[in-house]
């Protein structure tokens, strides 16, 4: 059975993408076509920052390309090797909440502690933060220029200070059209779709209606996490079902289980 994920491929250690390794368990022959791709902003205003550990309580990643920004940063004027001599281990003295183990591990390899990890949405981790944060000093959290509002409310409304920048923006892949067009005439309509955030439906929807047509309602919808969930039932479709957690394993289950007569 064919299923079709709107997100960026990316190998891991054994040289595979792991969702199309974790369909494939399940006997799931799943397609990756991505549609979002990102322009970094603010970068030097963002390096001044991190560059000034003192004067945060930590650092807060809620995406994979908030931590790409931390590393476009360091290539710069031999930044690298002041992390690695100073600021480093001045951040990891402060805690570093992530939002789940794809960003936890892209931070881990920047030589940070993580925590929070297994939270798997910003409202959890915005819970989770409350439950143990007492710095006065502000927490750091670069972010998107679409980035949800419910982590920095919940925060707020604790009283936990916090800072935010915006070190990116998602615009659409050039290549969404032609890639869906090619996906559709060559395997025909997928039985799932699973959408990776609200800015990938968005760029994406017209196009899949266009070639889906009348078959729309044959179709699983799927969302990575709730706020996905949230902006396809805004947009009148069917979730079909919402993974526990934003992990390969949870989201192929979640298929597994959306695929089979009574859905998820």
């Amino acid at each position: 059975m064919k299923v079709l994920l709107l997100k960026d491929p990316k190998e891991d250690d054994r040289g595979q993408d792991p969702y199309i390794r974790e369909l494939g368990l399940y006997g799931l022959e799943a397609t990756l076509i991505p549609v979002l791709s990102f322009e970094f902003l603010s970068l030097p205003s963002f390096l001044e920052k991190l560059s000034q550990p003192d004067s945060y309580g930590g650092l807060i990643f809620t995406s994979p390309r908030a931590v790409e920004a931390v590393e476009l940063c360091l290539e710069k004027d031999n930044k690298a090797e002041v992390w690695k001599k100073s600021l480093k281990e001045k951040w990891n003295a402060k805690s570093v909440y992530v939002v789940g183990n794809a960003t936890a591990s892209l931070v881990n390899k920047m030589g940070l502690h993580t925590e929070g990890e297994n939270c798997g949405n910003a409202e959890k981790l915005a819970e989770y933060i409350c439950s143990r944060e007492s710095s006065a000093l502000p927490l750091l959290f670069p972010c998107g220029t679409l980035k949800g509002e419910i982590l920095p409310k919940m925060l707020k409304d604790k009283g936990i200070p916090m800072e935010s920048i915006l070190v990116y923006q998602k615009i659409p892949h050039p290549g969404i059209q032609v890639n869906l067009h090619s996906y559709y005439s060559q395997q025909g309509i997928p039985a799932s779709i699973t959408f990776f955030s609200p800015s990938g439906l968005m760029y994406s929807l017209k196009y899949i209606q266009e070639l889906s047509g009348d078959n729309m309602e044959q179709i699983k919808f799927v969302a990575i996490g709730p706020t996905t969930a949230r902006a396809l039932a805004a947009q009148g479709l069917p979730v079909s079902c919402t993974a526990e957690s934003p992990t390969p394993r949870a989201l192929a289950t979640g298929i597994r289980t959306a695929l089979q007569p009574g859905g998820c």
